[in-house]
């Protein structure tokens, strides 16, 4: 009998959280980068950049300036926001206040934690989101360009415990600072997807909706709690207690796709880490995915990424960014 390989093995322990299994796969781990305390008038001008962004108010409040919005908006204590789009911001105590740029602040070796005036006021933390350079759009293709979550949303309780951890770990140093930090910032990136998918209503096709969608959550469960199973339409739509054709025209308007397209589609990623991470022979990947044949699986794997897994596995070779480098010091911190 063959061993399960390890990308179906860590797949089928999440038999009820597919929310789990994609942020899993896409590698998703929030790191928190450095901050700024404030007194005074102040302004930080912070640049662009092809990463996902988050920052938050831990004292204090300041104003936001966001290249694509007509105009600055507040950012009280416990806001935090999420950037995934290429955009530069300001941060101001008044939107009228010439800014400084964040480069030349944070610039210098091991340079995390800068000060404006008195650092009395304001407080500020943030980082960004490394993601797998294969994988990660699965993620960060459905994201909107920016999400604000508010001191008096729901998650209020949860942020503010978070933050105030946060700055408890890195202020105290103790034992594990390190580790804890890392831990409570993935939380804090938890918490801000969590967020944004009670606005599910307002989110395009797609499976990060689907994922907010209580009425099909019983399919997505079944399909990734066993991606293998030869899945029927009917089987889908008896466990979420709807008609085949009600269930697959729902399905389709919320995820974007066909119910057993989106199995497919889900396969083809597990196959992707497969051939990525390791070294299982592809004839092991097509039987372990619940494919009879070699040739059946390299024809579904072709349509859904334009290449057979050979041609995918051989054309990983020379590419050894498999996974994004961890943020250095000093001038990596204006990613916040």
């Amino acid at each position: 009998m063959l061993e399960n390989p390890h990308f179906l093995r860590e797949s089928t322990k999440m038999t009820v959280d597919p929310f789990s299994d994609v942020l899993t796969l896409t590698n998703a781990e929030a790191v928190v980068t450095g901050g700024f305390t404030a007194g005074g008038p102040w302004a930080i001008s912070f640049p662009g950049r092809d990463k996902i962004k988050f920052f938050a108010v831990v004292k204090g409040s300041c104003w936001v300036t966001l290249e694509g919005e007509p105009e600055p908006f507040r950012f009280e204590t416990g806001d935090v926001g999420l950037l995934a789009a290429r955009r530069g911001f300001v941060l101001a105590s008044d939107p009228g206040v010439p800014p400084v740029d964040a480069m030349s602040l944070f610039t210098g070796a091991g340079r995390t934690l800068v000060t404006l005036g008195d650092g009395s006021e304001f407080a500020h933390i943030g980082g960004h989101v490394l993601l797998d350079p294969a994988r990660g759009g699965l993620l960060a293709d459905l994201l909107p360009p920016w999400i604000h979550t508010r001191a008096a949303s729901p998650q209020a309780a949860i942020f503010r415990w978070l933050l105030d951890r946060l700055i408890e770990e890195r202020d105290a140093a103790q034992p594990g600072a390190e580790l804890a930090s890392a831990q409570l910032t993935q939380l804090l990136f938890i918490e801000i997807l969590r967020s944004h998918l009670d606005r599910a209503s307002l989110m395009p096709a797609g499976w990060l909706k689907a994922l907010a969608e209580p009425r099909i959550a019983p399919a997505l469960r079944l399909m990734h709690g066993d991606p293998a199973r030869a899945w029927h339409l009917e089987e889908l739509a008896k466990a979420c207690a709807m008609s085949r054709t009600s269930f697959a025209v729902h399905f389709r308007t919320i995820a974007g796709v066909a119910p057993l397209t989106y199995l497919t589609e889900w396969r083809m990623r597990l196959a992707e880490r497969a051939l990525r991470e390791e070294r299982t022979p592809v004839a092991v990947v097509a039987r372990t995915l619940g494919y009879t044949s070699e040739s059946a699986f390299s024809n579904a794997f072709k349509r859904v990424n334009g290449k057979s897994p050979m041609a995918y596995r051989a054309s990983l070779n020379d590419r050894k960014d498999f996974r994004q480098p961890l943020p250095g010091r000093g001038a990596d911190a204006v990613s916040i």
